[in-house]
Protein backbone atom coordinates (compact mmCIF):
# COMPACT_ATOMS: atom_id res chain seq x y z
CA UNK A 1 0.00 0.00 0.00
CA UNK A 2 2.82 2.40 0.82
CA UNK A 3 4.36 1.60 -2.56
CA UNK A 4 1.09 2.44 -4.33
CA UNK A 5 0.89 5.76 -2.43
CA UNK A 6 4.50 6.61 -3.40
CA UNK A 7 3.71 5.81 -7.04
CA UNK A 8 0.54 7.89 -6.89
CA UNK A 9 2.46 10.74 -5.24
CA UNK A 10 5.19 10.50 -7.90
CA UNK A 11 2.59 10.61 -10.67
CA UNK A 12 0.80 13.55 -9.03
CA UNK A 13 4.11 15.37 -8.47
CA UNK A 14 5.10 14.63 -12.01
CA UNK A 15 1.75 15.95 -13.29
CA UNK A 16 2.09 19.08 -11.17
CA UNK A 17 5.62 19.63 -12.49
CA UNK A 18 4.45 19.21 -16.06
CA UNK A 19 1.56 21.58 -15.42
CA UNK A 20 3.88 24.17 -13.82
CA UNK A 21 6.40 23.77 -16.64
CA UNK A 22 3.62 24.19 -19.22
CA UNK A 23 2.45 27.37 -17.45
CA UNK A 24 6.00 28.79 -17.46
CA UNK A 25 6.45 27.97 -21.15
CA UNK A 26 3.06 29.46 -22.04
CA UNK A 27 3.88 32.64 -20.06
CA UNK A 28 7.28 33.02 -21.71
CA UNK A 29 5.82 32.30 -25.12
CA UNK A 30 3.20 34.97 -24.52
CA UNK A 31 5.92 37.45 -23.46
CA UNK A 32 7.94 36.68 -26.60
CA UNK A 33 4.82 37.03 -28.76
CA UNK A 34 4.06 40.41 -27.18
CA UNK A 35 7.68 41.54 -27.72
CA UNK A 36 7.65 40.46 -31.37
CA UNK A 37 4.22 41.99 -31.78
CA UNK A 38 5.38 45.32 -30.33
CA UNK A 39 8.37 45.29 -32.70
CA UNK A 40 6.09 44.55 -35.62
CA UNK A 41 3.64 47.26 -34.58
CA UNK A 42 6.41 49.84 -34.13
CA UNK A 43 6.11 52.32 -36.95
CA UNK A 44 8.86 51.64 -39.42
CA UNK A 45 11.03 53.06 -40.67
CA UNK A 46 12.43 54.77 -37.59
CA UNK A 47 12.65 58.43 -38.55
CA UNK A 48 15.84 60.31 -37.77
CA UNK A 49 16.47 64.01 -37.43
CA UNK A 50 18.07 66.00 -40.26
CA UNK A 51 20.89 66.94 -37.86
CA UNK A 52 22.36 63.44 -38.32
CA UNK A 53 23.46 64.58 -41.78
CA UNK A 54 25.06 67.82 -40.62
CA UNK A 55 28.55 68.67 -41.88
CA UNK A 56 31.32 66.89 -40.00
CA UNK A 57 35.08 66.42 -40.45
CA UNK A 58 34.62 64.53 -43.76
CA UNK A 59 31.36 65.59 -45.39
CA UNK A 60 28.47 64.11 -43.43
CA UNK A 61 30.79 61.62 -41.66
CA UNK A 62 33.75 61.96 -39.33
CA UNK A 63 36.09 60.10 -41.69
CA UNK A 64 36.37 58.67 -45.22
CA UNK A 65 35.17 55.21 -46.21
CA UNK A 66 37.38 52.21 -45.49
CA UNK A 67 40.23 51.76 -47.97
CA UNK A 68 39.56 48.06 -48.70
CA UNK A 69 35.85 47.68 -49.40
CA UNK A 70 34.20 44.32 -49.95
CA UNK A 71 33.26 42.96 -53.36
CA UNK A 72 35.74 45.22 -55.18
CA UNK A 73 33.62 48.33 -54.65
CA UNK A 74 35.29 51.51 -55.87
CA UNK A 75 36.74 53.65 -53.06
CA UNK A 76 36.21 57.05 -54.71
CA UNK A 77 32.63 56.27 -55.73
CA UNK A 78 31.92 55.01 -52.23
CA UNK A 79 33.43 58.05 -50.51
CA UNK A 80 31.53 60.46 -52.76
CA UNK A 81 28.18 58.70 -52.30
CA UNK A 82 28.55 57.98 -48.58
CA UNK A 83 29.94 61.32 -47.42
CA UNK A 84 29.34 64.06 -49.99
CA UNK A 85 25.92 63.21 -51.36
CA UNK A 86 22.33 63.50 -50.28
CA UNK A 87 20.36 62.69 -53.43
CA UNK A 88 22.31 60.63 -55.92
CA UNK A 89 23.20 56.96 -56.17
CA UNK A 90 25.61 54.59 -57.80
CA UNK A 91 24.26 53.76 -61.24
CA UNK A 92 21.44 51.21 -61.44
CA UNK A 93 22.92 47.74 -61.58
CA UNK A 94 26.35 48.83 -60.27
CA UNK A 95 26.20 46.04 -57.69
CA UNK A 96 26.09 43.44 -60.49
CA UNK A 97 29.35 44.81 -61.95
CA UNK A 98 31.23 44.11 -58.70
CA UNK A 99 32.30 40.74 -57.25
CA UNK A 100 29.16 40.68 -55.09
CA UNK A 101 27.30 37.99 -57.05
CA UNK A 102 30.41 35.78 -57.14
CA UNK A 103 31.30 36.20 -53.47
CA UNK A 104 28.02 36.57 -51.55
CA UNK A 105 27.08 33.64 -49.30
CA UNK A 106 24.05 31.96 -50.85
CA UNK A 107 23.54 29.47 -48.02
CA UNK A 108 22.49 31.95 -45.34
CA UNK A 109 22.05 35.62 -44.48
CA UNK A 110 24.86 38.06 -45.28
CA UNK A 111 25.73 40.93 -42.95
CA UNK A 112 26.19 44.34 -44.55
CA UNK A 113 28.39 46.87 -42.75
CA UNK A 114 28.69 50.66 -43.01
CA UNK A 115 31.51 51.47 -45.44
CA UNK A 116 32.67 54.29 -43.14
CA UNK A 117 32.28 52.94 -39.58
CA UNK A 118 31.98 49.17 -40.01
CA UNK A 119 28.74 49.11 -37.98
CA UNK A 120 26.18 46.46 -38.89
CA UNK A 121 23.38 47.99 -40.99
CA UNK A 122 21.54 45.14 -42.73
CA UNK A 123 21.34 41.35 -42.68
CA UNK A 124 19.67 39.62 -45.57
CA UNK A 125 17.86 37.62 -46.58
CA UNK A 126 15.43 37.26 -43.68
CA UNK A 127 11.95 35.92 -44.29
CA UNK A 128 12.81 35.12 -47.91
CA UNK A 129 15.40 33.19 -49.87
CA UNK A 130 18.63 34.58 -51.30
CA UNK A 131 17.20 34.02 -54.78
CA UNK A 132 14.17 36.17 -53.87
CA UNK A 133 16.45 38.88 -52.43
CA UNK A 134 18.61 38.89 -55.57
CA UNK A 135 15.60 38.87 -57.91
CA UNK A 136 14.01 41.84 -56.15
CA UNK A 137 17.34 43.71 -56.08
CA UNK A 138 17.88 43.07 -59.79
CA UNK A 139 14.38 44.29 -60.67
CA UNK A 140 14.96 47.59 -58.85
CA UNK A 141 18.63 48.10 -59.75
CA UNK A 142 20.00 48.25 -56.19
CA UNK A 143 20.22 45.86 -53.25
CA UNK A 144 16.71 46.05 -51.77
CA UNK A 145 16.13 45.36 -48.11
CA UNK A 146 12.90 44.95 -46.12
CA UNK A 147 12.05 46.12 -42.57
CA UNK A 148 13.09 42.86 -40.88
CA UNK A 149 16.49 42.99 -42.60
CA UNK A 150 17.39 46.44 -41.21
CA UNK A 151 19.45 46.87 -38.03
CA UNK A 152 17.42 49.76 -36.59
CA UNK A 153 20.05 50.39 -33.94
CA UNK A 154 22.26 51.90 -36.69
CA UNK A 155 19.84 52.93 -39.47
CA UNK A 156 17.34 55.78 -39.79
CA UNK A 157 15.23 57.29 -42.53
CA UNK A 158 14.63 61.00 -42.87
CA UNK A 159 11.14 62.34 -43.52
CA UNK A 160 11.96 62.66 -47.25
CA UNK A 161 12.77 58.92 -47.50
CA UNK A 162 16.56 59.24 -47.45
CA UNK A 163 18.04 56.20 -45.69
CA UNK A 164 21.12 56.96 -43.55
CA UNK A 165 23.29 55.52 -40.83
CA UNK A 166 23.08 57.10 -37.37
CA UNK A 167 26.62 58.40 -37.93
CA UNK A 168 25.83 60.25 -41.16
CA UNK A 169 26.55 57.81 -44.00
CA UNK A 170 24.18 58.21 -46.95
CA UNK A 171 22.83 54.71 -47.72
CA UNK A 172 20.03 55.14 -50.24
CA UNK A 173 16.28 55.70 -50.09
CA UNK A 174 13.12 54.04 -48.84
CA UNK A 175 10.91 53.47 -51.90
CA UNK A 176 7.87 51.58 -50.60
CA UNK A 177 6.00 49.22 -52.91
CA UNK A 178 2.93 47.00 -52.56
CA UNK A 179 4.86 44.71 -50.18
CA UNK A 180 5.82 47.54 -47.80
CA UNK A 181 8.97 49.50 -47.11
CA UNK A 182 11.77 48.79 -49.55
CA UNK A 183 15.20 50.23 -48.80
CA UNK A 184 17.11 50.61 -52.07
CA UNK A 185 20.70 50.82 -50.88
CA UNK A 186 23.94 51.65 -52.65
CA UNK A 187 26.24 48.65 -52.44
CA UNK A 188 29.19 51.04 -51.99
CA UNK A 189 27.54 52.26 -48.76
CA UNK A 190 27.28 48.79 -47.20
CA UNK A 191 30.54 47.22 -48.40
CA UNK A 192 32.47 47.86 -45.20
CA UNK A 193 34.26 45.39 -43.01
CA UNK A 194 33.01 44.95 -39.42
CA UNK A 195 34.31 47.40 -36.85
CA UNK A 196 36.97 45.97 -34.60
Amino acid sequence: MKLANVSTLAILTSSAAVSAFTTVIATRSSMVSRTVSSLNSEKLPIVGDESIMSQKAHGTSEKPVQKELLWGCDYETADRICNFNRHYAEYAGYWTSTNFLKEVDRSGPTKYYDSVTGKLLFEAPKGRTMDEFLKESASHGWPSFRDEEVNWENVRCLSNGECISVTGTHLGHNLPDKSGNRYCINLVSVAGKPEE
